[in-house]
């Protein structure tokens, strides 16, 4: 197991940890969260070795391996697919003994150790993980040179995914995928061998892919059993008790003292008044919990246009001589909320490229809104802002004609405050460059947001304030993103970019995940679509009652079971120093009551559905 035993560390005099314990079980799978800044990348550095406690210890197991990606794999000529068989070093040493060995002996050793690793499948194990995250068989024997940085740095995922380490730690890893390379890394990393702690901000990641939430806050660490929805639960409503608690103290408080100033200088009730003081030493105070600062986003508001605002006919668009996309149909409204969907490479950029007037159609017609104003949002251009300047500046540049108050109030509406306006953008984190080239795409108010992959570095807070402002707003929204989060809440229509088309895909993007993820062959899916459904009988219909009120009762059960906890878990004495192992015990229980319920739930979902069928 991984021990974290009361560490302490400091960054130019910031106290990141002071006391921090943690324990993860050997084979978990753990989401690490906290506030941006808050240390989890420092953490990760401290589990590695890379940087020196100045107090407690971490301890891993005698020659665990850690692996993790540091950097980008280097431009050169060598091949995807060798660059990730050499990240297995011992199989790439075998090899090569293997080929110089004389001892008979030795030959032996080195024969039966290739064979337990399983050195003979790695080629095809390499593959596979690169096809997951988008390169296929041809893409996988050019070399890393034909590929720019966020690709290089999925092959550099790729190496530590296939090294397999003991301790596999992950930052931020889908920030550069796309939605497939995203939900293949889920579905992945459910089935990885050995313990994983990813910092992640990807709510659906971190529901499906771990079992355990390790939470950074206020330099202390708490671990949570269960997945970000349970964590999310358990934290509201420990909250919520702590608030509670503070209050009730704060009015006993306030009582006590009142009798004590009324009555202290009256000699028949200085004893009681006395006795009182003395209670309000004892008192430990209880501090309410502090809400951070909210993350907002405040898009302008467009006047309305007659639609649609974009039409195209039998349109083709490319580059050069190539043809990317052909016969294009669609039709843009300015209330539309639209997500393009399509593995890297199928055109989903070249689309956005096109709508945003960044790229001219090579035939077919193109009718746009002549008053139409279009914001763009691209992962480029949160790179391209000027590091030398501050965010004031930048908007100086483009509102030259404002006052520093509207323009200050500006930056505060994308939760850039004072200190933030006046910071070199090179010293701004990650999401507050995000924040900022946000705001400078929506200046105008847009009548047209496109947003390609928007969430890349915003903290969970600022992906939620994201969701609320596109909800809000009154413009047509263009989304390309890997958050299945923020697609489902702000999507309600889906265009599948594919085999060089455009068109509308009907089902949902849970039914748009299992498709890519489905090992199912097309023939037997035809199969069994062509398969005639048998009508159901009375006594199939009656089990099916049974069954849907036997799945009730369980989760009106379960739910009565999750109060319960919930209550034991508000006790704040649950809380104290003494009693830390009896709560994280509670939590646990908790925490699979969560996971059941969430099961049983599901169930009951879907007996009412086939009881639904079998009624129609």
């Amino acid at each position: 197991m991984l021990k974290i035993s009361d560490i302490s560390y400091n960054v130019e005099g910031r106290p990141l940890f002071e006391g921090a314990s943690a324990t993860i079980p050997t084979g978990h799978k753990v989401g690490l969260i906290g506030r941006n800044g808050a240390g989890k990348t420092t953490l990760f550095r401290l589990i590695r070795g890379e940087l020196s406690l100045e107090g407690g210890s971490i301890t891993l197991p005698d020659r665990a391996k850690i692996g993790g990606v540091a950097q980008e794999v280097p431009s050169n000529e060598v091949s995807l697919i060798d660059t990730v068989l050499a990240s297995d070093t011992e199989r790439t040493e075998l090899l090569a003994e293997a080929e110089t060995a004389t001892d008979p002996g030795r030959i032996a050793d080195i024969q039966t150790r290739l064979s337990d690793i399983d050195a003979w499948s790695a080629e095809a194990r390499a593959g596979s993980i690169l096809r997951g995250l988008g390169f296929d068989h041809e893409d996988q024997l050019k070399p890393c040179s034909a590929y720019s940085g966020g690709w290089r740095m999925r092959v550099a995922l790729a190496a530590v995914l296939f090294s397999q380490p003991d301790y596999l730690l992950l930052d931020e890893p889908t920030n550069y995928l796309d939605l497939e390379g995203a939900l293949w890394l889920e579905a992945y990393l459910v089935k990885y061998p050995h313990t994983v702690l990813i910092i992640s901000h990807d709510r659906e990641l971190l529901n499906r892919s771990v079992n355990a939430i390790l939470h950074l806050d206020e330099r202390k660490l708490t671990y949570y059993t269960g997945p970000y929805d349970s964590f999310a639960k358990q934290r509201a409503a420990q909250r919520a008790v702590q608030a509670a608690a503070a209050k009730k103290q704060d009015l006993q408080r306030a009582h006590l003292q009142s009798f004590v100033d009324r009555f202290k200088a009256k000699a028949s009730k200085a004893k009681q008044a006395q006795s009182r003081v003395k209670m309000l030493e004892k008192m430990t105070p209880i501090t309410a919990p502090e809400d951070a600062a909210r993350v907002v986003f405040t898009f302008p508001a467009p006047e309305e246009l007659s639609p649609p605002i974009i039409a195209t006919e039998s349109t083709s668009v490319g580059y050069g001589d190539t043809i990317v996309l052909k016969n294009l149909n669609l039709r843009i409204d300015q209330d539309d909320r639209i997500a393009l969907l399509g593995k890297n490479g199928q055109g989903k950029s070249t689309l956005a490229k096109l709508l945003s007037g960044r790229l001219e159609r090579k035939s077919g017609k193109f009718t746009i809104s002549n008053k139409l104003r279009i914001g763009f949002f691209a992962q480029h251009q949160v790179d391209e802002l000027y590091v030398d300047e501050t965010p004031i500046q930048h908007l100086m540049r483009l509102r030259s004609h404002e006052g520093q108050a509207k323009i200050r109030a500006r930056l505060a509406s994308f939760g850039l405050g004072a200190a933030q306006a006046e910071t070199v953008v090179g010293r701004l984190s990650g999401g507050q460059k995000a924040r900022l080239s946000l705001l400078l795409a929506t200046l105008d108010a847009p009548h047209l947001l496109i947003l390609d992959e928007p969430t890349n570095h915003l903290d969970i807070e600022s992906r939620e304030a994201l969701v609320e402002a596109l909800t809000a707003y009154r413009g047509a929204v263009i989304l390309v993103s890997h958050d299945m989060h923020l697609l489902s809440l702000v999507a309600d229509r889906l265009w599948l970019v594919k085999d060089g088309s455009v068109k509308p895909y009907e089902d949902d993007l849970e039914s748009y995940r299992k498709l890519l993820l489905s090992s199912d062959k097309p023939a037997a899916k035809e199969k069994a679509k062509a398969a005639a459904p048998k009508k159901p009988t009375r006594e199939n219909v009656a089990a099916l009652r049974a069954d849907v009120k036997k799945c009730e009762e369980r989760v009106n059960k379960l739910n009565e079971m999750s109060e319960k906890l919930a209550k034991k878990l508000a006790d704040p004495a649950l809380y104290e120093a003494e009693k830390l192992g009896e709560m994280e015990v509670w939590q646990k229980k908790y925490g699979e009551v969560m996971e059941a319920q969430d099961r049983a739930e599901a169930m009951w979902m879907t007996a009412l559905e086939k009881l639904e069928k079998a009624n129609a």
